[in-house]
Parts: C-alpha cells; sequence; structure tokens
C-alpha cells in the first residue's frame, strides 16, 4: 500500500513557526508532525509514500534521511505550488497502479485507515473521502451524501452555524480516475477532481468515522494539538504531562504547568512561570518571567521578569527583561518592541 502526502503549503496562518520551518516539520512533542504521520500511515500497512513541496525543499531531506523503518519515502520536486490536486496528479507515476491514500501532512488525526480501505472494497468505490462530523461548518464546505453515504455534491461553506460532515482530508484513490489531468497544473482536488469525478458517475463515497482529527493550520490548534496529546484523546498517543525532553533545564524554582511541552536544550530559570504553553529546542525563559498559551520557536528567548501571553516567537526572537507582551507575533531574528 502507498500514500502520497501532500506537504506543500507554505503555512501562512502558522507564521512566524514557519518562517524558517514548513508546517509538516514543527515539532509535535518529540518527533515532527510529519513523524506522527507517517508512523500512523505504517500502523495501517502504508509501506511507501511519496512527499512534494516547492516550499522549503531543502530542509525536508534532513527529514528523510533520518527516518528509518517503513514507510520508505519518495521525493518529487515541484517547481511551483501544484494545488491539492496538481501535486497528487503529479505523483500518480510513483504511487503506482493500485489504489493509494492521499492525504494532508497537517493534519494529526488518529483515524482508522484500515476500516476505511475495507469501507472502499467493499462498496467498489473509485474514491473514499474521509468525513468528520461538525456542529458549526462555517469554517469548512459541506459534503453531502446519500443513505448509502455516497458523495453527492460539494457545498460552498454556510453562512449560519450548522451541523455536518466535512472534508476531512484524507482520501482512498482509484489512479484511473485521475488520468484525464496533465501533471504540472495546478489543480484544487476539491474544487476541481472530485465535482469532475462525481458528474461523470464515478462512485465516490464518504467515510464518516468517530476518529480524532485537528487541522495544524494555526498557533492555536497546534497548542490544542499538545494539550489533547496530553490528555490522550488521540489514540494510541502517550505522553507524561507536561513533557520534558532530555537535555533540557529546568531550575528546581521553576514552575511548570500540565499542559507544557519543553524542547530539548530549552531552559527555564527560577521563579519562571510556564502554563499551555509549547517551547521548542534551545528556547529560553529567564528568571520570574511568565508565559502563557504561547508558543517559543528554536533559539527564541524572554527576558527575566518578562510576562508572554498568547503570542508566537519565531525562531531566534527575543523578548526584552521586564516587557509585558500579549497577541503578538514576533518574527524569527527580531527583537520584539512595547506595543
Amino acid at each position: 500500500m502507498k500514500a502520497v502526502v501532500l506537504v506543500g503549503g507554505e503555512g501562512t496562518r502558522m507564521r512566524p513557526l514557519t518562517e524558517t520551518v514548513p508546517k509538516p516539520l514543527l515539532p509535535l512533542m518529540d518527533r515532527h508532525a510529519l513523524d506522527h504521520v507517517l508512523d500512523h500511515l505504517a500502523a495501517h500497512g502504508v509501506h511507501e509514500v511519496v512527499l512534494s513541496s516547492p516550499y522549503l525543499e531543502q530542509v525536508f531531506h534532513p527529514f528523510i534521511e533520518a527516518r528509518h523503518g517503513e514507510p520508505a519515502v519518495t521525493w518529487i520536486t515541484e517547481t511551483h505550488a501544484l494545488g491539492t490536486g496538481g501535486a497528487i496528479v503529479n505523483a500518480l507515476e510513483a504511487a503506482g497502479d493500485e489504489s493509494f491514500f492521499a492525504l494532508n501532512g497537517d493534519i494529526l488525526t488518529d483515524l482508522d485507515l484500515s476500516a476505511m480501505k475495507s469501507f472502499h472494497e467493499a462498496r467498489g468505490a473509485a474514491v473514499t473521502i474521509a468525513l468528520h462530523h461538525v456542529e458549526d461548518a462555517r469554517a469548512f464546505g459541506l459534503v453531502a451524501t446519500d443513505d448509502d453515504a455516497r458523495v453527492l455534491e460539494f457545498r460552498e461553506k454556510p453562512d449560519d452555524p450548522i451541523p455536518g460532515d466535512v472534508n476531512a482530508g484524507t482520501y482512498l484513490l482509484d489512479p484511473a480516475v485521475l488520468g484525464g489531468w496533465t501533471p504540472g497544473e495546478t489543480i484544487s482536488i476539491e474544487r476541481d477532481i472530485f465535482p469532475a469525478v462525481i458528474e461523470a458517475g464515478h462512485p465516490v463515497y464518504g467515510f464518516v468515522a468517530d476518529a480524532y482529527w485537528l487541522d495544524l493550520g494555526t498557533p492555536e490548534k497546534y497548542l490544542q494539538a499538545h494539550f489533547d496529546m496530553f490528555e490522550g484523546k488521540v489514540h494510541g498517543v502517550t505522553y507524561p504531562a507536561p513533557w520534558v525532553a532530555e537535555g533540557a533545564h529546568i531550575d528546581l524554582a521553576a514552575h511548570l504547568g500540565r499542559w507544557v511541552a519543553v524542547g530539548a536544550g530549552a531552559s527555564i530559570g527560577a521563579r519562571a512561570q510556564i502554563d499551555d504553553s509549547v517551547l521548542h529546542e534551545g528556547a529560553s525563559v529567564g528568571a520570574g518571567a511568565l508565559v502563557t498559551d504561547s508558543v517559543l520557536a528554536p533559539g527564541a528567548a524572554i527576558g527575566d521578569d518578562a510576562v508572554v501571553t498568547s503570542s508566537v516567537l519565531g525562531a531566534g526572537s527575543s523578548v526584552p527583561a521586564g516587557m509585558h507582551l500579549t497577541d503578538a507575533r514576533v518574527s524569527a531574528g527580531v527583537e520584539a518592541t512595547s506595543p
């Protein structure tokens, strides 16, 4: 079994974290977010994964070289952004002749891919789309299905807060239905490919599962992913709360709340208080500082007695001693200034 994992987005909503690191390579506890995705695929029998991206491509190569065991990784270079559909079409040759999974590389989920595959095969589907039920679908496009779970249409985002099934970003695809598109073109799988496949009469089904599902598209969602992992909401994933990587230095007089992740080489000074926050490798918090609801990228530094709330600090950025910073995003290598 093979899979195509889409890792080409620039992660603009995640800046400044993604100014230096592609979103799929942001850490989630002790591993990259993409490691969690690939490990999940391997657990469901996927032995080879195709990755491609035109954004910060050189950063992916050390990641690929460091991977061991299944799934094996094949890299395809994109000269320009191809969109969700174009990236999949461009990977068809590497994906082979059998049905394959395609999924977004910035989704944290414990979706039962084996059950989805069985569902796909039992219905003789050309395409199966994982669906996630939400109570408020305004942020998503709705997917309408009939009583047999066959997809009827894709609807625009509703104006009112209504419940419904939305595209969860994981697909099982028969490569034969993708042969009408030309590799190298920019195509949307949601707006171009799926509507055309449905109109052509190919069997497209929606697989609704009661699975954990979270799009890591914003710093707030990125923090929530850590909190949910601490609370055991992601099946098969367990971490102590708080989580402190080997090599981090926490002063004995510092306080860490339950929902805190501290990366390798990070340091936290005496009387500092950290709550509901993530500190990446080599980040530092000075004595007496207070950090809540925030993310510190690698090498970010907060001075003594500073207060940082609901903020995101880019790699190598800094907050001067004594400063109060709220709802801020500080770019990589920049010193924060008073609002």
